[in-house]
């Protein structure tokens, strides 16, 4: 973004930003989200710069994005006026297929251990659903999941696998916060997700669909983000009596409105490639339709995954 700063939010899956250094170049600013990216955004808006926040999410943590939103809607017109808010780095379909880019590197008769830092329950969830995808369209026959600062963790992970009948296993960083595995017997890295130029021409895409959008028809991408972990969390777990909850979807009814429903519907257009039912939101779950490839020097071909195996 020419004559523009740009914000890197980060959560649970970056060690809240830390790990993004070394990752993202030294004109990105790296902040944790809340009174820091509030500080930068007034610091460049009072230096005459336009801002771009990107929340660095890789799928796992939709309620980065709604933190990033609620937090720039808490600043003065003036602040808001030049800041845009770009769509998260990826998705959860992103993540599966660099997952799977990595997996191909690794000979067949290795485990794979996906390993994340652990956040909420269902950022936890979402990670097992992952490592399931991976093993559904690739050619290894064991994938494991491991929890940094969580259950299982990186150890008993490796144990899990090795009592599968693995010699080797191989852990595939699903998060930007995966220290290589030293000390822990039979385990190598796989690593990392995403090469430094990769990753900076991902980033490049985000903040360039949130500047055009913005020029165009004036939408920061706040308001949308807004709803990013709407169907995130308890509140949004319904069991087969159906549920009952109030909600505001972002748009105007001229009513709230309270509903119930079982699990007789169907939401989004086809099945699910995990077969599970969920609610589907852009930052929280594989899209249907393949967003169309990021195309950038030096960056790693696969960025937009097919659900092919590879042969």
């Amino acid at each position: 973004m020419t004559g523009g700063r740009v914000i890197a939010v980060g959560g649970h899956e970056s060690d809240g930003a830390a790990a993004l250094t070394g990752v993202l170049g030294p004109e990105v600013v790296r902040v944790a989200g809340g009174r820091e990216l509030v500080r930068e955004v007034r610091s460049a808006r009072a230096d005459g710069e336009r801002v771009c926040v990107v929340p660095m999410t890789l799928g796992r943590d939709p309620s980065l994005v709604a933190d990033a939103a609620r937090t720039l809607l808490a600043l003065d017109a003036s602040e808001r006026a030049g800041t845009v808010l770009a769509e998260p780095f990826a998705t959860t379909a992103h993540l599966v297929g660099w997952l799977r880019t990595l997996a191909t590197r690794v000979p067949d008769d290795r485990a794979l251990l996906v390993t994340a830092p652990s956040g909420d329950p269902f950022s936890d969830a979402d990670l097992f659903r992952t490592a399931r995808l991976v093993r559904q369209y690739g050619r290894h026959r064991t994938v494991e999941v491991a929890l940094l600062g969580g259950d299982p963790g990186l150890a008993e992970g490796v144990r899990r696998c090795r009592a599968l009948g693995a010699p080797r296993v191989v852990v595939l960083p699903a998060a930007w916060a995966v220290p290589e595995p030293t000390g822990v017997p039979h385990a190598e890295y796989g690593g990392p997700l995403l090469s430094g130029s990769a990753a900076a021409g991902v980033l490049a895409s985000r903040v360039r669909e949130a500047q055009d959008r913005y020029e165009r028809s004036g939408d920061d991408g706040v308001k949308r983000a807004l709803a990013a972990d709407h169907d995130h969390g308890h509140a949004h777990s319904h069991g087969p009596d159906g549920h009952d909850h109030y909600h505001d979807h972002g748009h105007d009814h001229g009513h709230g409105h309270s509903h119930s429903h079982g699990h007789g519907d169907r939401h989004g257009p086809g099945p699910d490639p995990g077969g599970e039912h969920h609610h589907r939101t852009p930052s929280h779950a594989p899209r249907t339709g393949a967003e169309p490839p990021v195309r950038h020097q030096g960056a790693a071909p696969d960025l937009v995954p097919s659900h092919r195996s590879p042969r």
